[in-house]
């Protein structure tokens, strides 16, 4: 019997959460004209990293970590982006981000290879 691996879903998605905060306060320092928001960056950043290397670590591909990971980072970045600065979020956008997400599912889809271990036996009669 195999070891039982802890599940990548939770670090994954803290990864996220990490990474959109991070990528929020970037937008909210403006440069270097509230430094304090850098502090956010730097730490949302490192720790997002990390935390997909712990993903990685738990099993999961890289393609689909990564591809989970920014999918769903660019739609919540541009959903609170809209939320929190008030920027706009023009159609062309919004298909743009379904377009990605939509993406990252063929990705995953793809990922999950077919199970070999249920094609009868060469040996057996028919």
């Amino acid at each position: 019997m195999t070891p039982h691996r802890p599940s990548a879903w939770p670090p994954l998605l803290a990864a996220i959460a990490l990474e959109v905060s991070a990528t929020l306060s970037l937008r909210a320092a403006e440069g270097f004209a509230h430094p304090f928001w850098l502090i956010p960056v730097v730490i949302g950043y490192a720790g997002s990293l990390w935390l997909l290397s712990v993903v990685l670590d738990r099993g999961m591909s890289v393609g689909v970590a990564y591809g989970i990971w920014s999918a769903i980072g660019v739609t919540l970045t541009a959903l609170l982006g809209t939320v929190l600065f008030g920027e706009a979020l023009a159609p062309v956008q919004i298909v743009g981000v379904g377009v990605i997400v939509a993406g990252v599912l063929l990705v995953e889809l793809g990922s999950h290879p077919r199970d070999v271990s249920a094609t009868p036996d060469e040996g057996a009669a028919s």
